[in-house]
């Protein structure tokens, strides 16, 4: 009875802070007319949001998640209290329609707003205010929402469902660039383009909230805003491998580590950050002889590296003796 009580006192919160910030002059609002979309991965349960404007760094205000919970994307007007107090309300049980409908009909600037939620359970909700800038639309489809305003056309949004639908194979991520990418192909953002981001966030809640997304990823101005989010993305793919096998090291696994190096390499082969790990992993595990020329590689490219690697044994990040060690700044 406790918890009820609490969850209907933040609910009566939520609603009140809502009324405030949407009794706001619209104009006083974030001015953020974009393409969007909220999407969720059937297979893993990952939850994502991703969009493209023509406007200074739209990822920080556009979207919104919160691990086990649930996405939002707020935009044209913003109205960042859609972010905030969706997730909220999501948390505390709603369906991503019943959240959206019970802040929609407190904001006395619901007309300028587009705005699209998505719970857990990949149910997605989508509104479009009356007076949102034409081209303005957006669907609702099985675990995804695509949502656009202030577009060249009226094929921005089929076009996103479309690819959405058809790229099932990708990671979330992934499949959401291909999408903003074709909203992009059949005429985007009437007046162009500048900022893209993009936020995953997983199926369950985590313990710890800096372990709460997966990927959060934005471009803030570029000329090529989705490209350089598609490149930003396979250098996050490779640090994750990276990751896995600096896992594996710890497992005594080199086999295994030396998989996952190479994958990154592959996706990251200028990186010489990659490498020179790679080359240290091998040096602690006693293959020393593969290390070396790796080492040669790095210290030709960068003589940073031999300086750093001199620091390393007495902070126990590199095992060697003094015989191998000076073979290694020899390279």
């Amino acid at each position: 009875m406790k918890s009820s009580v609490s969850r209907l006192v933040i609910s009566l919160l939520c609603i009140l802070l809502f009324q405030q910030a949407s009794s706001q002059s619209v104009y006083k609002n974030e001015f953020a007319h974009t393409f969007s979309i909220v999407a969720r991965d059937a297979t893993t349960g990952d939850m994502a949001v991703g969009v493209q404007s023509h406007w200074f760094s739209v990822g920080t205000s556009v979207s919104w998640g919160q691990s086990g919970v649930g996405v939002v994307a707020t935009q044209s007007f913003t109205n960042p209290a859609y972010g905030q107090n969706g997730i909220q309300l999501m948390k505390e049980g709603q369906n991503a329609d019943e959240a959206l409908k019970v802040l929609v009909a407190q904001d006395e600037g619901r007309d300028f707003r587009q705005v699209a939620f998505l719970d857990t359970n990949g149910k997605a909700s989508a509104f479009t205010g009356e007076k949102c800038i034409a081209s303005a639309h957006h669907m609702v489809g099985d675990n995804f929402a695509v949502q656009a305003n202030m577009m060249l056309n009226d094929e921005v949004v089929p076009a996103m469902a479309k690819a959405f639908e058809e790229n099932s194979e990708l990671p979330l991520a992934e499949r959401v660039v291909k999408v903003l990418l074709a909203a992009q192909a059949a005429g985007g953002d009437i007046r162009g383009k500048q900022s893209a981001a993009i936020l995953v966030v997983g199926a369950k809640a985590v313990e710890h909230p800096w372990e709460d997304k997966k990927v959060d990823l934005r471009v803030d101005d570029h000329s090529k805003p989705l490209q350089e989010l598609g490149r930003l993305l396979e250098v996050h793919r490779a640090y994750e491998y990276m990751n896995q096998g600096d896992l594996a090291v710890e497992r005594n696994d080199m086999d295994a580590a030396l998989v996952a190096y190479g994958t990154a390499e592959n996706l990251f082969p200028d990186n010489l950050e990659m490498k020179y790990w790679k080359a240290i992993a091998l040096a602690n595990n006693n293959r020393l002889k593969e290390s070396l020329p790796i080492f040669k590689i790095v210290f030709e490219k960068d003589t940073n590296w031999r300086e750093l690697t001199k620091r390393l044994p007495k902070s126990g990040l590199l095992n060697l003796t003094s015989a191998e060690l000076l073979m290694v700044l020899e390279q």
